[in-house]
Formats: C-alpha cells, sequence, structure tokens
C-alpha cells in the first residue's frame, strides 16, 4: 500500500473561518523548528546503533555474493551499450517548426498559448471557505510519509479538493473534529485532534494555513525505557491511541481510546488527564460519547465486549455487554437515543437497547471485519457499513428488522472508514487502501430513493450552533459532567 487514508472526519458548515489565517515562519523561527526535530530524531538513534552495527557486520559477509550478483547484472546488460545512450542522436530530429513553443514570456498575458490568463482570481476562490462548504479532514500515509489533509466539499457545486495539509509526526489512526478552543476568550474554535502510533493526541487548527506544529497536545512521550515502568492515567496514555471522541454537550472533554487497554478522560483546558476507566482487559479499539446526554460513554475493545460508563461515577456505574468477536466500530443511534450499534471483525452488526441485555437485532453484514458504521445524520434508519471485504453496503433498520438496500464495491481495496455529512443525508466519504478520499452520494441509487422517499428528514441538533440550546431535549442530570470537570 503505498498510499491510503486509515481515519476521516467531517467538519459541519459554518464552522470554518471564511479566510483561514496563513502562517509565515521567521527564519530564526524555521531553525528552532529544525533544531527541535533533530533532536527528537537524535533520541531515536540511540536506540538503533546496536541494530545498525548488525546491519554492517551483515553487509561484509554478504559483499562478495553481492559482488558476484553485479558483475552478472553487468554481463547481461552489456548487449544494450548503456555507456554510450547518451552519444546518440537523431539526425531526423527539427526543432524549427516547434521553435516557437520554446519561447519564455515574460507574463501569461503575453503568451498566446496561456488560455487562462489570471489564476489568482481562482487560486483566492478556492481559498476562501463559503458558508455552503463542508471540509473534510483525512489522515493519509504515503510511503513513510504521514499528512493530513483537509478538503473542501460543495455539495451545491459539485466540487472536492484539497484546500491544504499538515504534516504529521506518525502514521494516523483516529480523527475527531471539535470546536472547543483553547483561548478562553474565544468561545468556538475549529479544531481536529489526531491520535497516531505515539502516545501524544496532536490537536491542530484548521483555521491555519502552513503551520507545522499542532495548537497543542495532550500526553507526553517519554523515552521507552522510561515508558515500560508508567501507568496508563497519570500523564496519559502507554501505547498508540486508537480513536477519540469529543463530548459536544462538555466541551472541555475528550475521551480517548488506546492500545493500553484503557479509556482516558481528557480536560482540554488544562491539557491533562481527568479520570482514567480499566473496564476493558484488551486494546480498546473505539468509544463514542452519547448524543443528548453529557456523562454517558460506550466503548468497544479487542477484548469482544462494550461498556457504557455513567462518567460521574464511570468506577461504579457502568454496563458490560459480550460477544463472539472483536469489536470494531461503536455508535450511538441519535434517533434512538437508548439504542446503540456494535460492529465486530467477524463481519456482524448488532443493535442493542441500553437498558436490556439481548440484542434488538443481529445481522452478518459482512464477510470481513466491518471497519466503519455510519447512520446518516438526518434519516432515521438508515445506515451504511463498510468492510475489509471491499464493500459498502446501504441497510434499511427501521422497526429493527434490518434489511439490505444496496451494495456496491468502492474500487478502493479494503475500507478503513465511513462517515455520513452532518448537513446532508446521503452524502457519505470513505477512506481506503487505495484511490484516495471517495464520497458517494447514496441518493443516486433508485433503491434508496425508494426506500426511504417517505421518511422524514430531522435535523439533530449540534451544540456547537448557537441556535441548539433550546432544540435538545434533555434534563438537567442528562447534561450534568463529571464532577473533575466542573
Amino acid at each position: 500500500m503505498s498510499s491510503f487514508i486509515p481515519c476521516i472526519s467531517w467538519v459541519p458548515r459554518g464552522a470554518a473561518r471564511e479566510i483561514p489565517e496563513k502562517v509565515d515562519l521567521t527564519k530564526q523561527e524555521l531553525e528552532q523548528f529544525i533544531l527541535n526535530a533533530q533532536e527528537e530524531f537524535d533520541d531515536e538513534d540511540e536506540e538503533l546503533v546496536e541494530g545498525t552495527e548488525e546491519l554492517k557486520q551483515g553487509s561484509v559477509k554478504s559483499e562478495a555474493a553481492e559482488g558476484r550478483v553485479k558483475q552478472g547484472d553487468s554481463d547481461s546488460l552489456a548487449e544494450y551499450d548503456l555507456d554510450a545512450y547518451d552519444e546518440e542522436e537523431d539526425d531526423n530530429v527539427n526543432l524549427g517548426d516547434n521553435i516557437g513553443a520554446l519561447i519564455v514570456h515574460a507574463s501569461n498575458e503575453d503568451d498566446p498559448y496561456v488560455t487562462l490568463k489570471d489564476t489568482d482570481q481562482y487560486e483566492d476562490e478556492d481559498f476562501k471557505i463559503k458558508p455552503s462548504d463542508n471540509l473534510i479532514v483525512a489522515g493519509k500515509v504515503e510511503r513513510d510519509c504521514s499528512i493530513l489533509e483537509i478538503y473542501v466539499y460543495n455539495q451545491e457545486e459539485q466540487c472536492l479538493y484539497v484546500h491544504h495539509d499538515l504534516p504529521l509526526p506518525a502514521y494516523p489512526l483516529c480523527a475527531e473534529w471539535l470546536n472547543f478552543d483553547p483561548n478562553p476568550e474565544k468561545p468556538m474554535g475549529n479544531y481536529v485532534a489526531v491520535g497516531n502510533m505515539t502516545v501524544v493526541i496532536d490537536v491542530w487548527n484548521l483555521d491555519v494555513v502552513d503551520c507545522l506544529e499542532p495548537a497543542f497536545s495532550l500526553g507526553s512521550e517519554k523515552p521507552k525505557k522510561r515508558r515500560k515502568a508508567a501507568e496508563p492515567g497519570a500523564e496519559g496514555h502507554t501505547e498508540a491511541v486508537l480513536d477519540l471522541s469529543w463530548n459536544k454537550h462538555a466541551r472541555t472533554v475528550l475521551a480517548s481510546a488506546s492500545a493500553d487497554k484503557t479509556v482516558i478522560l481528557w480536560d482540554m483546558s488544562q491539557k491533562k488527564p481527568v479520570d482514567c476507566l480499566t473496564s476493558h482487559t484488551d486494546k480498546v479499539q473505539t468509544l463514542c460519547w452519547h448524543p443528548f446526554e453529557a456523562q454517558t460513554l460506550l466503548s468497544g475493545s479487542f477484548d469482544k465486549s462494550v461498556v457504557v460508563y455513567d462518567c460521574r461515577n464511570p468506577k461504579e456505574n457502568h454496563r458490560s455487554w459480550r460477544f463472539a468477536g472483536e469489536v470494531e466500530r461503536v455508535v450511538w443511534d441519535h434517533f434512538s437515543p437508548c439504542n446503540f450499534l456494535v460492529s465486530t471483525e467477524d463481519g456482524f452488526v448488532y443493535c442493542l437497547d441500553a437498558r436490556s441485555e439481548k440484542p434488538l437485532f443481529t445481522l452478518k453484514a459482512h464477510n470481513g471485519e466491518v471497519t466503519g458504521l455510519a447512520l446518516s445524520s438526518q434519516v432515521k434508519g438508515c445506515l451504511v457499513t463498510s468492510s475489509s471485504d471491499k464493500q459498502v453496503k446501504i441497510w434499511n433498520i427501521l422497526g429493527n428488522k434490518p434489511s439490505l438496500v444496496h451494495s456496491r464495491y468502492m474500487n478502493m481495496g479494503v475500507v478503513f472508514c465511513s462517515a455520513c455529512c452532518p448537513d446532508e443525508p446521503f452524502i457519505y466519504c470513505f477512506g481506503g487502501q487505495k484511490g484516495g478520499l471517495r464520497t458517494w452520494d447514496i441518493s443516486n441509487v433508485s433503491a434508496v430513493n425508494t426506500t426511504f422517499a417517505s421518511c422524514k428528514r430531522s435535523q439533530v441538533a449540534v451544540p456547537w450552533s448557537s441556535s441548539a440550546v433550546d432544540s435538545v431535549a434533555c434534563s438537567a442530570n442528562d447534561v450534568a459532567m463529571v464532577p473533575q470537570l466542573q
């Protein structure tokens, strides 16, 4: 896999700054950045010394064999006379007829071959974020390079392009948009938290272009020898961060799941962990805050279980369910707030009521692990799943009686992740093994229109919006947060 996308996240319309800020680094700032990076590399180099010595010894032993291989290659290539390749001449080439194409003009205005005279206008239009634009954040891995690509998506104009990108220190595993701003004078922001193969969670400002460092980070990456003895939760995670979920009602709170078998609740205003949940016995793969209850958190693990926590007292108030396979994804049903969905590595999807033990339904959805589990943002009963079997499937789960509406091979290899647009009920995006980011308007499928034509669209209130306060129907107890954060 030379280039693939393991994680994605949508940004709602109106959340991004119309004209993002550009960072202009001074020479001194750039030198300091390079110096800091060099110090990090030096620390890692100490751990590679022994391995390097072993490689040197191995290369000495294989030197004679390598020489024999090179001699054999030289003999086989002799017939091509590569040494005289650049000396060949072509007497039939006549540049006179095309010499005009080689003339360099002072500007595009003077060049008759350039039909697009002024590109600045178009660049300015692409740089500006319109009120009708969504952003899509995609973690991308290309060979040894990891970046965060920020796309502009406009449904009306049917356009999708990369607006800017950000450098990442390691392989990205999860991305979560949040509108919490670390500046107390700014009530809202446009940020994305990224978990990766390190123990640190980086939070980037999406309204700033060309920045080389995150706005702030959660956790501390210590040398490996010290980290082995560290306990998870004291200063953060001790292994890779596998998933993130932002609490939309308690906006300073971010939950993180890790390979160290824990879930940590972070107070981003203090940049410190405030609680560490240890109910799982294996890697915690996925988690999701309840859409209306600020204290309720759902997590899923490789130990084949999911846990629902009341985070006001999570060690005492939690409930768990077990499954036949390792848990891949969990999500709350925002149209049936007591229900949640679980997908597993053996291809099953389960729907459960948090108040009962038995599933409301069990669905054999795919022939591989179900890597994506995305409910429509506005249409009840519309579920889209993606899988390592390279398929995306659309389901109708109304009445807890799931039925297949449509399936499609995305031609992107293994599909790693999927997400529904928060502002459009039938627009989904996918990240996979190849082909880059893909969007799909599933309303173009006739079976989708037939199945959900009579379904009323309902816009779920978003707490980051100023109009959401009166529209969220929940009690005062429902939006109470963990005492440590009050």
